[in-house]
């Protein structure tokens, strides 16, 4: 008896038992039901995946131009109303109709016959026009009712039919190169204080101009609590002392007057002899000549 009830109490026997043995594989069920979580886990990224493709940008979103297209803004500028800039800014408001349909989407493409309304008024595109005068004395940009002097625009009458302005002004006793265009991206280019085409005048004084003089020019000077720079100031060989070359970025001609006024000398002339690489080669004082097609690639990357 002692040994049957030790016998029960070490192990007892299997087949009666009706309790479940602790040997069994409990460990079993947590395993298989970790197994689903992985897969679960493995379908999220593969979701998240999925979602990354579809974010992609839409390859058909925009169509290559046509031969004779052109963006809607260049139109706009070409017909001489505003610059690019600017009629990106009229075309974001609505106050751009394209065959009838107000249209805000920026690099619109406009097809040979259009129709396209600025603002109330049909628009008709020009071709770009350069044009480079020899400007004589007693000639102004000024365009004031009344004006005692003669405008620039009658030297060059007849050059062209379409619609042209002086790029930068010049006063009457200012003489030299003055490029006309009805371009009003390049008229604002050479216009923004930041641009960086160089031009040469000759300057003439009253007086001899002191080496010391020159060399605070060459330093750079404070004027009207601003500095003013010049790449180059030098006498001009063969020709006396009171005759001054200067080369700077400015076309404010203004700031040419300034900067020997500053130093108490009269200013008698200034003849503009380079304008962003033109030069007043084969051009006699009070005529003008068309650009060529390559100096007309090299203003525009000036």
């Amino acid at each position: 008896m002692n040994n049957k009830e030790g016998n029960n109490k070490r192990g007892g026997s299997r087949p009666n038992s009706s309790r479940p043995s602790s040997n069994k594989p409990k460990a079993a069920l947590p395993k298989r039901a970790q197994s689903p979580k992985k897969a679960k886990t493995h379908t999220k990224a593969t979701e998240v995946s999925s979602n990354k493709v579809e974010k992609k940008p839409n390859p058909t979103a925009k169509r290559p131009k046509a031969k004779d297209e052109i963006r809607l803004n260049k139109y706009i500028s070409n017909s001489g109303v505003c610059s690019r800039r600017d009629a990106d800014i009229y075309i974001q408001s609505g106050n751009v109709k394209v065959n009838g349909v107000p249209v805000t989407e920026m690099g619109y493409l406009v097809k040979p016959g259009d129709v396209v309304n600025f603002d109330g008024v049909t628009l008709t595109p020009e071709k770009k026009v350069y044009i480079l005068l020899n400007k004589p004395k007693n000639f102004t940009t000024a365009l004031d009712e009344g004006q005692e002097y003669r405008n620039v625009l009658e030297l060059v009458k007849g050059s062209t039919t379409s619609k042209i302005a002086a790029v930068g002004r010049m006063d009457k006793n200012t003489t030299g190169l003055l490029l006309f265009t009805n371009d009003t991206d390049l008229i604002r280019k050479f216009s923004l204080p930041n641009q960086k085409s160089s031009k040469i005048y000759q300057v003439s004084l009253d007086k001899n101009l002191k080496f010391e003089d020159l060399e605070k020019i060459t330093k750079g000077l404070f004027i009207d609590g601003h500095r003013v720079f010049v790449e180059e100031v030098s006498y001009i060989e063969g020709e006396a002392k009171s005759e001054i070359g200067l080369k700077l970025k400015t076309s404010n001609i203004k700031v040419v007057r300034n900067i020997f006024e500053h130093l108490d000398y009269d200013v008698l002339r200034v003849d503009r002899v380079a304008f962003a690489g033109l030069t007043k080669k084969n051009l006699p004082r009070g005529n003008w000549r068309l650009l060529t097609d390559q100096e007309i690639i090299n203003i525009k990357n000036a």
